[in-house]
């Protein structure tokens, strides 16, 4: 207590030396003033203070405030008992600025309401970098009650501030509390303020939007800032959206979109459109798109042959892929990890296997460090070309040298390997080694071995497979999963459904070209065109965007890890691939019914391919096509598979002018073609007799740069030996040696049909020769 009187009287006479009118030393008298109250508060705070003898002024407030040594906590004190002892006394706007920085840093975020409400009682405002100061806090605290009460002060105080209510909105979705942001621009665009966001928050909040795949609420957003007369969106707002637009396959408005520009579009722009093209499977289009970018005035960058590159890679272009990779390579710039990736996943699947193995040396001697990926797509393109021993001496020498560049894909990638070779203990010893090494057994693996216990009837390995995987909950689910659906298997079937078809046709499998497109493709007009446009192409693209929509894109599905959202759905394929594996369709369309009636919608392509493909085996065509007429119903979209299910059924029922036809659509569309589906139409012109059209396909299958694989080889020798072709067959023989085509199973038997051909048609000739020397008046 000796201090604090000792204090107050020091205080009172200060106070009366300031307040005299003779005092020559004002100045002084104020440091001495704000060096005795910072050293009391530092020390006991407010209570040994007199309210009636302690000089107060703003310009000492706002001093004592800004003092570094005193504890914010005292600072917050003593601004209050300022307010409580001094009626009389109010504090100024730089005061709170000062204070509700001050409880910002140091964390006392629970103050900022009550100091609101007592700058509303002093009718003080508050100013926009202290408004920022206070909302970026409580947004990065996550106290968003708070800093909604922060806006509607400032909506109701100071009618707003635009660059603070942007700056709230980046800051929301910087911390991805995406349905909060959009709930504050909705308030604030609708309010009484009529806020117009800047052109970098819409941004922001768009990428925001389409990254979190919010569709509908992206649109919304979109046709909102669309429908505001005073907004316009800049460069980068049309390239955000012309880009979100086209990943989610609306090129309509993608192309609507570029038209809108006029000439305001930069590389982005065409890197954004290349990019909407490629994933909508018009890499035709995308090509000439680029061909005209390099005399458009814009330079193609890292970005633009990256793009192209892997659209070209997913379509079996790969002599298009190879042409711009040498392009790139001349133009200086230097491929990545990732590019070579592509270009070598696009390799394997063309069946170009030494072309492939060349690119890696290439990619090893120019120092590109090969990733984990990189031999994933090694090993799996050396199974998928029957070259399987060295699929597995590369995956050996890997785990054994290079530990880093194995994970669970790896491990996953040999597992099916092993399972379709039948080697099931092998698979089981391997999933226990990944389990071992820490990695995640996902659901592939586990429905891979399933589905070879099931195919062996080894059903008793389930425990074993239990065993092994000890860690996660993935194998335990399955397993529920499955012993649930063995129940709802033995239940009888509704009374009501016996004579209802679960796939009501609507038409017959040979009118299956109007599936295909209703609309006539028109070739791009050039009349009209602006003789000063930088991209003329692209321009007639833009004008004609009531184009047929693309049959099916480049998108890839991506590899199940027993997400929530989709577990019932991938579990009911692998038991769908089950059962059709066992040709057991009953059992299958009873999975499906019980799914049906579960309200499971969001069934995937796969699914509905699955079922089509078996029903197209067995001969049900009208059921096939039923299952095609739901799969459009039900807004799954065709892919690749099910048009080589479509061919292949035209094909057995010898329509293989209507699978030409198919095709023909699909080409002139900017359709692709992969290897199956080649194979599969040549199977159908050959048994149909029209050798010539196989042929022909054959040769084009191989000027689009896929090579035919063993299917194709063996495809080629056997309807030309059975036509009666017998050097045709040999020369496809000994052109499948020459280009390394290891023969299979399938071709023994094929080559024993033809040698016995050969045989027989050596024994004919020798006979007629023998015949005729007979028969000759000359030879007695």
């Amino acid at each position: 207590m000796r201090h604090g009187r000792a204090s107050a009287a020091v205080s009172s006479a200060l106070s009366g030396l300031l307040q005299s009118k003779n005092s020559q030393f004002p100045q002084l008298c104020n440091i001495l003033i704000i060096a005795s109250l910072t050293k009391t508060l530092s020390q006991s705070g407010t209570r040994n203070l007199d309210a009636n003898t302690t000089p107060i002024s703003d310009p000492i407030v706002l001093q004592i405030l800004r003092r570094n040594s005193l504890d914010p906590s005292k600072k917050l004190t003593f601004f209050k008992w300022c307010l409580s002892l001094r009626p009389d006394y109010k504090h100024s706007s730089s005061a709170y600025s000062q204070i509700l920085r001050t409880v910002c840093r140091s964390g006392l975020l629970g103050e900022v309401p009550d100091l609101l409400n007592s700058m509303k009682e002093d009718n003080i405002s508050l100013d926009q970098t202290t408004s920022k100061v206070v909302l970026d806090s409580l947004i990065r605290s996550g106290k968003y009650d708070s800093a909604l009460g922060v806006l509607d002060y400032m909506e109701e105080e100071s009618g707003g501030c635009l660059n603070v209510y942007d700056s709230v909105l980046i800051a929301l979705l910087k911390k991805k509390e995406l349905s909060l942001a959009l709930s504050i621009f909705f308030k604030l665009l609708e309010g009484s303020l009529s806020y117009l966001p800047g052109n970098v928050a819409a941004n922001n909040l768009l990428v925001g939007l389409r990254r979190a795949d919010m569709k509908e609420e992206f649109k919304t957003v979109y046709e909102k800032l669309k429908g505001t007369k005073r907004f316009r969106f800049d460069t980068c707002g049309y390239n955000i959206c012309i880009h979100a637009f086209g990943t989610w396959g609306d090129l309509e408005s993608s192309l609507s979109l570029f038209k809108e520009m006029n000439d305001n579009a930069d590389i982005c722009t065409y890197n954004s459109l290349i990019h909407v093209l490629c994933l909508a499977g018009r890499v035709r289009d995308a090509l000439a798109v680029w061909d005209e970018l390099k005399v458009s005035g814009h330079e193609p960058d890292n970005s633009t042959y990256r793009v192209l590159i892997q659209g070209c890679c997913k379509s079996y272009r790969m002599d298009d892929a190879m042409r711009v990779f040498g392009e790139m390579e001349y133009n200086g710039f230097v491929p990545d990890t990732v590019l070579y990736n592509s270009l070598l996943d696009g390799t394997f699947k063309a069946r170009r296997v030494g072309e492939a193995c060349e690119l890696f040396e290439k990619m090893v001697q120019e120092g590109v460090r090969a990733s984990c990926w990189t031999y994933n797509i090694l090993i799996d393109g050396l199974f998928r070309n029957g070259r399987a021993e060295a699929g597995f001496t590369l995956f050996c020498d890997l785990k054994k040298k290079k530990g880093q560049f194995v994970d669970g894909v790896s491990f996953s990638i040999v597992v099916l390997q092993l399972c379709r070779e039948g080697k099931v203990d092998g698979a089981v010893k391997l999933v226990e080694e990944m389990e071992t090494r820490g990695f995640s057994v996902d659901l592939v693996t586990i429905s891979s071995l399933l589905v070879e216990f099931h195919r062996q009837g080894r059903w008793d390995w389930k425990e074993k497979l239990m065993k092994h995987v000890r860690e996660g909950s993935l194998v335990p689910n399955v397993l529920r999963w499955n012993a649930g659906v063995e129940a709802s298997m033995k239940r009888t079937q509704s009374k009501d459904k016996d004579y209802t078809p679960m796939f009501p046709s609507k038409g017959s499998f040979l009118d299956i070209i109007s599936t295909v497109s209703s609309k006539e493709v028109t070739p791009l007009e050039e009349e009209d065109d602006d003789p000063w446009s930088s991209s003329p192409y692209m321009d007639r693209l833009a004008h004609q965007v009531n184009q047929p929509k693309p049959l099916f894109g480049l998108a890839r599905g991506q590899r199940v890890e027993a997400k929530a959202d989709s577990f019932d759905v991938d579990m009911m394929n692998t038991f769908l691939s089950i059962y059709l594996s066992k040709g057991d369709l009953s059992l299958a369309c009873k999975l499906f019914e019980i799914f049906n009636d579960m309200g499971v919608t969001n069934l995937t392509s796969y699914t509905y391919n699955s079922m089509m493909s078996s029903f197209v085996k067995k001969g049900y065509y009208e059921t096939a096509r039923g299952v095609l007429d739901q799969m459009g119903e039900n807004f799954c979209a065709a892919d690749i598979a099910t048009y080589n299910v479509i061919i292949q059924g035209l094909g057995k029922l010898g329509r293989a002018d209507l699978a030409s036809a198919v095709l023909e659509k699909l080409t002139e569309q900017g359709g692709y073609l992969d290897i199956v589906m080649y194979n599969t139409l040549i199977n159908a012109l050959g048994k149909a007799n029209r050798l010539d059209e196989a042929t022909r396909l054959f040769d084009h299958m191989k000027s689009n740069g896929v090579n035919p694989d063993v299917v194709s080889y063996n495809t080629m020798i056997e309807v030309n030996s059975k036509a009666g072709r017998l050097k045709e067959a040999y020369k496809y023989l000994k052109v499948m040696l020459d280009a390394n085509c290891l023969p299979n199973h399938v071709t023994d038997t094929i080559l024993d049909y033809l040698g016995k051909e050969m045989e027989k048609a050596r024994f004919k000739k020798a006979s007629f020769v023998r015949t005729k020397s007979n028969n000759d008046p000359s030879s007695s």
